[in-house]
């Protein structure tokens, strides 16, 4: 059984009496007044109450989303001005990252050390877009003594950004960045587990210069606030992070509008361990893409599939890890495993352990950890022998649980592999060049890492296949989402066209007019 420490109910100092929405410049309530309870994960007990927003509040804060894209500045400053404005947000999260992590540890239950390295990555989103618009080159053709193209790119208008409750802050930078770098204004609907982080925007944003009604925020329930969002007329692009039914929803009500869609949605990502590969390094990283953020996270590797001549001693070694992870307090700096996010969450994932106790063999944890009476605490679980039609297998758990499932070939490894409505990620752990190369294009995941765990460069895109997304973003792709590329086309010297009308031509002068104009 993994390691434990006693729960405590650390509480941060100075948390906010009330949580509200942040529209044009200003914090305000519901116009309702209406309000929903949150939760911390460590006691389930109510610590703040939160604005619930509905139709009316969204309006509110499309309208004034609108008004800054249309008549404010934002828009139509140069690229190195927004810069200079993202890097000194980027300064504001680097200097209050501690502050950031212990309020994020405190909402979601993730351990104070992983949620600090949320923070720092967050800072880095920022950054990094800042010299993306700044270093950016648009492409440009010249067809000699005829014509000259190039591409204009616009922002769009108004964003709308619907964000999860795993590691919160750092997902909403992902997407703030990006849309406010290509100049358009946004519109963000944060999870309602964990509003907490999310209210802390609007002071970083002011203090940086961005003016009022680029940023706006509202927060409440996705059918709700959520809904409206996606629904409104006014906001012509939605990114959204979350389950793959959810993404289903909104793809179903955006398309009367044919709106921009980004869906970074469900995973169920396979690490495959080959025999030759480096077992050591496999085994920790396939610990670590499982249990670390507490298993809440998208592209965690929750299938492993382990070839035959290995197996065996992978699962023994790996169960025998397993003991060692500390499960308990997640403000406390040796907490690898905090508390699940909400009861809700913690009921879905003890159900699944359940029903696999009923579909594989238990090599470890498989419940509640002693000594953690209170609070959403799973202990990280392994199980063993698990078959490809088992719904631990093939439904996404989004906690620290694992399916192992031996196989006997590469054939049938990739079969497994693929053998799930997800793609999203894949994990591939073998010394054979060629056949990791030729797995890897194989497999049908959005990324592959390659004897690796989940590190990813900025530039990369990032997204899935099948019901794990649609779009990409990351890098170029997210500049291509944000913006509209316009084609401008200049003719160099003298027109020829197609004289329709004219009472006297030439058959061949059409001929040439028609040659000329290249679409013809």
């Amino acid at each position: 059984m993994a390691q434990h420490a006693e729960s405590t109910h650390y509480v941060p100092e100075n948390l906010p009496e009330k949580i509200q929405h942040f529209i044009d410049g200003a914090f305000v309530d519901s116009v309702s007044g209406a309000t929903f309870d949150v939760l911390d994960p460590v006691s389930n007990e109510t610590y703040v109450q939160a604005a619930a927003g509905q139709k009316e509040d969204i309006d509110l804060a499309v309208a004034a989303a609108k008004r800054a894209f249309e008549s404010g500045p934002w828009p139509r400053m140069k690229p190195r001005e927004r810069a200079r404005i993202l890097n000194r947000i980027a300064d504001a999260v680097e200097a209050q990252d501690a502050r950031l992590a212990e309020l994020e540890t405190f909402d979601t239950g993730l351990p104070i050390t992983q949620a600090l390295g949320q923070a720092q990555r967050a800072a880095e989103n920022f950054r990094f877009f800042a010299d993306l618009i700044v270093a950016q080159a648009d492409d440009a053709y010249k067809v000699p003594g005829s014509q000259l193209n190039y591409v204009n790119r616009k922002p769009i208008g108004v964003a709308g950004l619907i964000t999860p409750w795993n590691t919160p802050f750092m997902l909403e930078s992902w997407k703030l960045a990006p849309a406010l770098a290509t100049g358009n204004t946004v519109v963000l609907k944060p999870a309602e587990f964990t509003p907490l982080s999310a209210s802390l925007w609007a002071e970083i944003f002011r203090g940086a210069g961005v003016p009022d009604g680029v940023f706006n925020l509202v927060n409440g329930l996705g059918e709700e606030a959520g809904d409206a969002l996606v629904k409104h007329p006014d906001v012509p692009l939605i990114s959204f992070t979350g389950e793959s039914r959810t993404g289903q929803i909104i793809f179903a009500n955006a398309a009367p509008f044919l709106k921009g869609l980004s869906m970074e949605l469900g995973g169920k990502s396979p690490a495959v361990v080959f025999a030759d590969a480096d077992l050591d390094a496999a085994i920790d990283s396939t610990l670590f893409g499982v249990f670390s953020l507490n298993g809440e996270r998208c592209t965690a590797g929750s299938r492993i599939l382990g070839e035959r001549a290995v197996y065996d001693e992978f699962c023994e070694r790996y169960a025998a890890l397993e003991k060692n992870i500390v499960v308990g307090d997640p403000h406390e700096k040796t907490t690898e495993v905090g508390a699940l996010v909400h009861p809700e969450h913690y009921e879905k994932v003890m159900s699944y352990v359940e029903i696999g106790k009923q579909e594989g063999r238990l090599l470890a944890g498989g419940g509640r950890p002693a000594g953690l009476d209170t609070g959403n605490y799973v202990a990280p679980t392994v199980f063993a022998d698990v078959k490809p039609d088992a719904r631990i297998f093939q439904e996404e758990i989004f906690g620290p649980v694992v399916a192992i499932t031996p196989f006997d070939s590469d054939e049938e490894a990739l079969q497994l592999a693929n053998g799930v409505r997800y793609g999203l990620a894949a994990y591939i752990w073998t010394s054979d060049l060629e056949r990791a190369h030729t797995f890897a294009q194989n497999v049908e995941a959005g990324m592959v890492w390659l004897n690796s765990h989940n590190v990813r460069d900025l530039r990369t895109p990032f997204g899935g296949v099948k019901a794990s997304g649609l779009g990409h973003e990351g890098g170029y792709r997210s500049i291509d989402f944000y913006t509209d590329q316009q084609a401008v086309h200049i003719t160099l010297g003298p027109v020829h066209t197609a004289r329709f009308g004219a009472t006297e031509h030439q058959p061949e002068e059409a001929a040439e007019a028609a040659e000329d104009a290249g679409d013809a």
